[in-house]
């Protein structure tokens, strides 16, 4: 390849999708999506998180992607979303599993560290969670679908702030 090419594709190259992208930036609100969807992922990310916004609160909407890596790591989970203020976990994207019994996302919200805030809910009710709460620094964890909100979450984000301004 030659310069000209080596210019062209410096120019026209955005970065990674979904891993520590930012949707929103800026005074009131911060939105970040992350594909991070294991352990050692998800504790850089938050710690990176963490430490770019040390005063402010900081919510994860996680979820988890496959019943084999929840029941395999669920301490590990709950350990590295426990540097956050606030986890909301949703119900486990199976990709190509079945179910396995015993195992949800119940599993982390039990070994999460006390003082957490922590919840769990359905998939379909994180647009209307995001409608009633006003979030500081939100991020979008996972591989799964949950992904597909965010265009949607970063909407009614932006739509208060504009009402605000």
């Amino acid at each position: 390849c030659n310069a000209e090419e080596l210019k062209y594709g410096m120019k026209t190259y955005h970065g990674v999708d979904r891993r520590f992208d930012f949707k929103i930036k800026n005074d009131r609100h911060v939105l970040l999506s992350d594909y991070a969807h294991h352990p050692k992922e998800i504790y850089q990310s938050a710690k990176s998180i963490r430490q770019l916004y040390k005063n402010r609160k900081i919510t994860a909407i996680f979820q988890p992607h496959l019943y084999t890596r929840t029941r395999d790591f669920y301490r590990d989970f709950a350990d590295a979303l426990s540097q956050l203020d606030e986890v909301i976990l949703t119900e486990i994207y199976p990709a190509r599993e079945q179910p396995i019994e015993g195992v949800t996302s119940q599993l982390i919200y039990d070994n999460l560290k006390p003082g957490v805030e922590k919840s769990i809910i359905n998939k379909d009710s994180v647009l209307d969670l995001v409608k009633s709460r006003d979030f500081d620094v939100l991020v979008i964890l996972g591989a799964g679908d949950l992904d597909n909100y965010v265009p949607q979450i970063a909407k009614i984000i932006e739509a208060r702030d504009a009402a605000k301004a």
